[in-house]
């Protein structure tokens, strides 16, 4: 079949990306550039005609604040796709956003995207359809704990092995990879959110005071910890007085937001022992030598790296640039498919 000059002509000229599709944050990042975008993934509609209207941070900061006629949604949960049409919106903001300096007007970029690894062959499906309709000419599918592990720099193509935590929005995603391969790995769909909901519970029940997500979320950020902190630390919670009706406030401390967050912390931390629990003592002995590295949002809580080498006798590390590895992983993917080959998730399993 012929090529139409003009797909082929805009396909020369558009850039190359990688996308890590968050349940929280989308990020992209373009070959050489680096990462050029990374906002929430938060879009407003139009309820009756289903218009976009905002897209990240502009969406988010009209988040429990639109009219009666405008719905603010975030189209993924739990990592995959809840609303097909809103995602392809998405992603057809943001890969224009990349191109806007370029001369494409229609850009038509390759595009590799980070997946959760426990996510159905609909769920991947989904995905994929949704990158093609927003404009992409090819895309390739990589999981995010191995998206994550070529960001971070490990060396997963050595005999050694290495292991990965991701901590997101939506899922923590682990991996014990060597030559390339994975040899454990493990998709939970407890995370970030999740510790925003248990914050959100626990002012509710003790408190009587009901906090917005984003509420919840800055609280988790400055005084949430995984550990006792050597001096704790309190902040102001804002919202609605149950009981009157009327808004409110309270203060509350660090040691409160620490229990809040145990169970699900708890239950992370589980998992990964569960994991190590597989891997084979050879593994473990390199796993001795270069420890875990963490990836993503949530691996920056107050004293998470503490408690984890408490729990799991491992050296414990944080990335370099923690939030950005999926989206710079799934970009090296794309530029070196020969030396991470065995990384991409290959087109029977999108079709499922």
């Amino acid at each position: 079949m012929a090529t139409n000059p003009l797909s082929w002509l805009m396909g020369l000229f558009s850039l190359d990306i990688g996308i890590d599709l968050g349940t929280a944050n989308t990020l992209v990042y373009v070959r050489g550039k680096g990462i050029v975008i990374n906002e929430p993934s938060w879009v407003v509609v139009n309820k009756r005609s289903h218009e976009v209207l905002q897209v990240g941070s502009a969406a988010k900061e009209m988040v429990g604040r639109t009219p009666v006629n405008y719905d603010a949604i975030r189209p993924l949960r739990d990592g995959v796709i809840s609303e097909f049409e809103i995602t392809k919106a998405m992603l057809d903001y943001f890969i224009n956003s990349v191109h806007q300096q370029t001369i494409v007007p229609m850009p038509r970029p390759r595009v590799a995207i980070g997946i959760p690894s426990g996510a159905t062959a609909v769920e991947r499906r989904a995905v994929y359809d949704a990158a093609m309709a927003a404009g992409a000419r090819e895309v390739i599918l990589v999981e995010e704990p191995r998206a994550a592990a070529v960001g971070a720099g490990l060396p997963i193509n050595e005999v050694r092995g290495s292991m990965i935590v991701d901590i997101g929005g939506g899922t923590t995603e682990l991996a014990v990879i060597s030559m390339g391969g994975v040899i454990v790995s493990r998709s939970l769909r407890v995370a970030g959110d999740e510790l925003d909901e248990d914050i959100v519970q626990y002012i509710r029940k003790k408190y009587n005071l009901f906090i917005g997500q984003r509420m919840a979320e800055s609280i988790k950020f400055s005084i949430g910890s995984a550990y006792p902190l050597q001096s704790e630390m309190t902040t102001t919670a804002r919202g609605r007085n149950l009981i009157t009706g009327l808004p409110g406030s309270i203060e509350i401390s660090s040691i409160e937001i620490r229990d809040a967050m145990s169970a699900s912390i708890q239950v992370i931390i589980d998992t990964i022992r569960d994991a190590l629990d597989e891997v084979p003592p050879e593994i473990i002995s390199d796993l001795l030598d270069s420890g875990v590295c963490l990836a993503g949002g949530g691996s920056q809580i107050l004293g998470l790296v503490p408690r984890l080498k408490d729990e799991l006798n491992l050296h414990v590390w944080i990335a370099d640039d923690p939030m950005t590895c999926v989206a710079r992983g799934a970009g090296m993917v794309l530029e070196n498919p020969e030396e991470f080959s065995k990384f991409v998730i290959d087109s029977d399993r999108i079709r499922g």
